[in-house]
């Protein structure tokens, strides 16, 4: 029997389980807009999109679950959840959870200050005695996690931290470049926020499931069917409905003193 068919076969009669005894993939996500967010009650998302559309081709039925970061982890770790969508790799997660060969999506950790008290940081070292607010749960790269030279502060959603930084709680905020730029949107704060020039790291986004039976295969077949949906002139569109979105709100003007943007892990 060719391998291809073997892998075929073992997909279908996974997926064909559970829907025999009624069950859907249990997902778990934090809202991480443009990526995956709910508007006016329905989610939406670039990779919330491109992951429905995934699975739909493969015959996976999904039950999604907007969590906590910090708690989105608790439920995988603890068997309540089946995955988890945008979540980045580690060697330590390794053990628990499968990652499909094909990324969702990328993301560029940086830095936010308020204008009113500017700290144009251009490597980590300028973030010396300062106190950077941050997310519970994330993995923002080892240079960063390591570093002993700031504080870091966690506050429970991207939307507190940044309101955090202009009470001045804290001196910066770090978050995806992306993510930023579409809170302080919705937040009414562009022009009274700059972003730092320093990338504090880069990171391939997943949806990575917890090791049980049929799972490998079915990360596989979710690979080959999402890098094929983003050969197609669907994910164009779909990309580009959001890149605009990007563009829309990504010209956060800076101070005349801020250096330029230099080239340079994770949820």
């Amino acid at each position: 029997m060719p391998v291809l068919f073997k892998l075929l076969t073992a997909v279908f009669f996974s997926c064909l389980s559970l829907a025999a005894h009624g069950e859907k993939l249990r997902i778990v996500t934090e809202p991480w807009a443009p990526y995956v967010y709910e508007d006016n009650g329905t989610m939406a998302g670039l990779d919330y999109e491109t992951t429905v559309i995934v699975f739909q081709r493969l015959g996976v039925e999904v039950q999604w679950q907007f969590l906590p970061w910090k708690r989105c982890l608790a439920m995988l770790d603890q068997g309540h959840a089946d995955g988890a969508l945008d979540i980045f790799h580690s060697q330590e997660r390794d053990a628990l959870l499968l990652y499909p060969s094909e990324p969702l999506s990328e993301v560029e950790f940086v830095l936010f200050y308020a204008n009113e008290r500017p700290h144009p940081a251009a490597t980590l070292d300028d973030l010396r005695g300062l106190t950077v607010g941050v997310s519970p749960g994330y993995l923002y790269g080892d240079a960063f996690s390591e570093a002993n030279t700031f504080q870091r502060e966690p506050a429970p959603s991207h939307e507190a931290n940044f309101g955090k930084l202009m009470l001045g709680r804290v001196d910066m905020v770090v978050t995806d470049r992306r993510v930023g730029h579409h809170v302080l949107k919705a937040l009414g704060l562009e022009g009274k926020v700059s972003q730092a020039s320093v990338v504090v790291s880069r990171q391939q986004q997943f949806l990575a499931v917890r090791r049980g039976a049929g799972m490998d295969l079915l990360v596989q077949r979710f690979a080959a069917e999402l890098k094929r949906f983003k050969q197609e002139p669907a994910y164009a569109t779909l990309s580009a409905k959001y890149g605009r979105m990007h563009e829309q709100t990504a010209p956060i003007p800076a101070p005349e003193h801020a250096v330029e943007q230099q080239e340079s892990s994770a949820r």
